[in-house]
C-alpha cells in the first residue's frame, strides 16, 4: 500500500481515536491469548484430568469473561476508528467545498459535474476503508504477532521458531501482488470517474437528445463506458481473490508444519497435551492478523486512488489565495471607481489573451454598458470584477486600492450580480429571496417583491412565500425566476450591481418591465449591464464596445452612432429593440 503523505498528515490530525483503537485492539489480542490458555486448560481438566472438575465451573466463567472483555474492546477498537474516520472525512469535505467556492463558477463550468461529484461523495466515502481498517491493522498485524511470538517462545521455542520463519512470506506475497492490484484499481476508479461525469451530462442534456432525435445514439455509448468499468472491475475482483487464496495457502502451510511437529512430539511425550493444545489455538490467529491486513489492504486501495484526485482539487491554487495574506478591509466609502490598468488574462497558456490591455474607469454611481460579439471578453471582464479570476498582466483598482489586495468574500458583500440565467433553490420563495440577505426584514421582503413585480405570482400560490418553488424553479416560469433574481438584488441592496443579459430571453412586454425594474435598482449605484439589446443600453451613461478581448469604442449610445466602429455598423443592421 502506498502511504501516501498527505493521508499521513490526514492521520496525524486526529491521532487520539486512532491510538486508542491500536491500544483497545492490542488488549484485545491479549484477551485472545488468554481465550487459548483457558480452553486448553478447560479441554485438559474436561477428557484428561477429571480429577480436577471443581476446578472447571471456575475456568469456564474466566474463560466466559475473557471472551467478553475481547468483544467488548474489538468493539471498541472498532468504534474509535470510524469515529477518527469520520472527523477526516468531515474535514475533506470542508476543505473541498471551501476549494470549489474559492476556484468560483470558472473551475466548475469547465470540469464534468459527475466527475466532480464523484470525487467529492464516492472519493471521499472511499477513505473509509482505508483508516477506519487498514490503518489500524497495519499496527494490530505487528503488534498482535509479536505478542504471541513473546509468549509462545517461552513456551515452546521450536514453534516460535517455525512462527517466526514462516510470518514473512505473507507480507512478502502481499507486497508482490499488491502493486498490481493497487495499478488494476486506480484504472478502476479513472473509469468510474468518466463514467460519472459522461452519465450525468447525458442526464442533463437529455431534453436537448431528445429533441434532436439523439438519444438513442448515447445508448451504446453508455451501455460501450458501463462495459468499460465491468472489466475494471472484474479485474481488481481477479487480482483480491489471487490475493486471498495466495495468503491463506501460506497460512495454512504454516499452520500444517506447526500441526505436525507439534502432533510428533506429542506421541512421544516430549510435549504436554494442554501445551499443544494451546500452541496449536494460537497459531491461526498468528496468521489471521497478517491475513486480515492483505484483505483490509484491498478494501482501502479504492480510497488511495480517490485521494489523488481529491488532494489534487484541494491543492489546487485558486486566484484569491494569493492575496490572503495581504487582505486589507474594504475603503470606509464603498462607492468608489473601479479602474482598469494594461489588464489582461487568458484561460490557459496555449490560448490568446480572453481579454488583452484592457484599461478604462468605472465612475462610481454611473450606468456603464457592455457588449460587443460572442468571445469578445465581456463576461471575462465581468468575472474580473467579481474576483472568479485574478488579472495576469496590468492591476484593478477600487479606488486607491488594488482590488487583489481587497478580502475577496468582503468584496463580493459589496456587489448584486444578476447572471443570465439565475439559480432557482427547492425551498420556498421566501428562503430563495432571503438567499441575498437572511437579515432582511418582513417588510424588505414585502418592498422586493412590489418593486420586482413578483406580486402576482405570491398572490396565485396557495402558500404565497412559504411555497415551494421546485427544483431548478420547475413551479415557475423563466420570467418570473428572472424577477426573483432582481428582487434578490433589492434585498442585497449592495452599492455594486452587475447584470449579465437579464433580458436576453424574454419577450418585450417582459423586456419593458425588466428593464423598468432595472433602472429602478440602479440608482444611486455603479451598475455594469452586459447586453446585446438597445432598449437595455441606450440609457447608459457610458457603452464599452469589446471586440477580440479589447475595448474598441467608448462613449454614450450618442456619440457611438456618429462614430464608425462595430457599434454603428451593426445597430444599423437591426431594428429598434433587436440585438445590437
Amino acid at each position: 500500500m502506498n502511504f501516501d503523505r498527505r493521508l499521513l498528515e490526514l492521520l496525524r490530525r486526529y491521532p487520539l481515536p486512532f491510538a486508542l483503537c491500536v491500544a483497545f485492539g492490542t488488549i484485545g489480542g491479549g484477551f485472545l491469548i488468554a481465550q487459548a490458555y483457558l480452553l486448553s486448560r478447560i479441554v485438559d481438566t474436561l477428557f484428561l484430568n477429571r480429577s480436577d472438575m471443581d476446578g472447571l465451573i471456575r475456568l469456564l466463567v474466566i474463560y466466559a469473561t475473557a471472551s467478553l472483555l475481547r468483544a467488548l474492546f474489538n468493539w471498541a477498537c472498532q468504534a474509535q476508528a470510524h469515529k477518527g474516520t469520520l472527523k477526516i472525512k468531515q474535514f475533506l469535505h470542508h476543505q473541498l467545498f471551501d476549494k470549489i467556492s474559492a476556484l468560483g463558477p470558472i473551475y466548475s463550468l469547465s470540469t464534468q459535474s459527475g466527475t466532480l461529484n464523484a470525487k467529492i461523495i464516492r472519493g471521499v466515502e472511499a477513505l473509509d476503508p482505508y483508516f477506519s481498517q487498514f490503518i489500524p491493522q497495519v499496527f494490530l498485524s505487528v503488534l498482535l504477532p509479536v505478542t504471541i511470538l513473546a509468549v509462545v517462545f517461552p513456551t515452546d521455542m521450536i514453534t516460535g521458531f517455525i512462527l517466526l520463519a514462516t510470518a514473512p512470506l505473507i507480507p512478502l506475497f502481499m507486497i508482490i501482488i499488491g502493486k498490481t492490484a493497487q495499478k488494476a484499481t486506480q484504472k478502476q476508479w479513472q473509469t468510474l470517474s468518466r463514467m460519472s461525469g459522461y452519465f450525468l451530462d447525458v442526464l442533463q442534456g437529455l431534453f436537448t437528445l431528445k429533441l434532436f432525435g439523439r438519444s438513442r445514439d448515447r445508448v451504446q455509448k453508455i451501455s460501450e463506458i458501463s462495459e468499460a468499468f465491468r472489466h475494471a472491475t472484474m479485474k481488481v475482483l481477479k487480482v483480491a481473490f489471487l490475493s486471498s487464496l495466495t495468503l491463506e495457502l501460506v497460512a495454512a502451510i504454516g499452520t500444517a508444519i506447526i500441526a505436525i511437529e507439534i502432533g510428533l512430539r506429542l506421541l512421544d511425550g516430549s510435549l504436554a497435551f494442554a501445551t499443544a493444545l494451546f500452541l496449536l489455538l494460537l497459531t491461526p490467529d498468528f496468521y489471521l492478523a497478517l491475513r486480515q491486513l492483505g484483505t483490509k489492504f484491498h478494501a482501502g486501495m479504492e480510497g488511495v486512488s480517490a485521494a489523488s484526485d481529491i488532494f489534487s482539487l484541494i491543492e489546487r491554487k485558486s486566484p484569491p489565495e494569493t492575496a490572503a495574506s495581504l487582505a486589507k478591509t474594504i475603503p470606509a466609502a464603498p462607492l468608489q471607481p473601479i479602474r482598469f490598468e494594461n489588464v489582461g488574462f487568458s484561460y490557459s497558456e496555449d490560448r490568446a489573451y480572453a481579454l488583452d490591455s484592457v484599461s478604462c474607469d468605472l465612475e462610481p454611481g454611473t450606468f456603464n454598458a457592455v457588449t460587443g460579439s460572442s468571445g469578445s471578453g465581456k463576461t471575462t471582464f465581468i468575472n474580473l470584477i467579481l474576483r472568479f479570476i485574478e488579472p495576469q498582466k496590468g492591476t484593478i483598482m477600487y479606488g486607491t486600492t488594488e482590488l487583489s489586495m481587497l478580502n475577496p468574500g468582503e468584496w463580493r458583500k459589496l456587489i448584486s450580480w444578476i447572471p443570465q440565467h439565475p439559480y432557482i433553490f427547492n425551498t420556498t420563495l421566501r428562503e430563495n429571496l432571503l438567499l441575498a440577505n437572511p437579515a432582511a426584514s418582513e417588510q424588505t421582503l414585502v418592498e422586493a417583491v412590489e418593486i420586482s413585480r413578483l406580486s402576482p405570482l405570491v398572490s396565485s400560490l396557495p402558500r404565497g412565500l412559504d411555497t415551494p418553488v421546485g427544483e431548478h424553479g420547475s413551479m415557475i416560469s423563466g420570467g418570473e425566476a428572472q424577477r426573483l433574481s432582481f428582487a434578490r438584488a433589492f434585498i442585497r441592496n449592495a452599492p455594486i450591481l452587475i447584470l449579465d443579459e437579464p433580458t436576453s430571453h424574454t419577450d418585450p412586454v417582459l423586456e419593458k418591465e425588466l428593464v423598468e425594474t432595472m433602472e429602478t435598482l440602479a440608482r444611486g449605484k455603479t451598475t455594469i449591464l452586459i447586453a446585446h439589446r438597445l432598449s437595455t443600453i441606450e440609457n447608459a451613461d457610458r457603452i464599452l464596445v469589446f471586440d477580440k478581448g479589447r475595448i474598441t469604442q467608448s462613449g454614450t449610445h450618442e456619440t457611438l452612432l456618429q462614430s464608425e466602429g462595430y457599434y454603428r455598423n451593426t445597430l444599423g443592421s437591426f431594428r429598434e429593440g433587436s440585438p445590437v
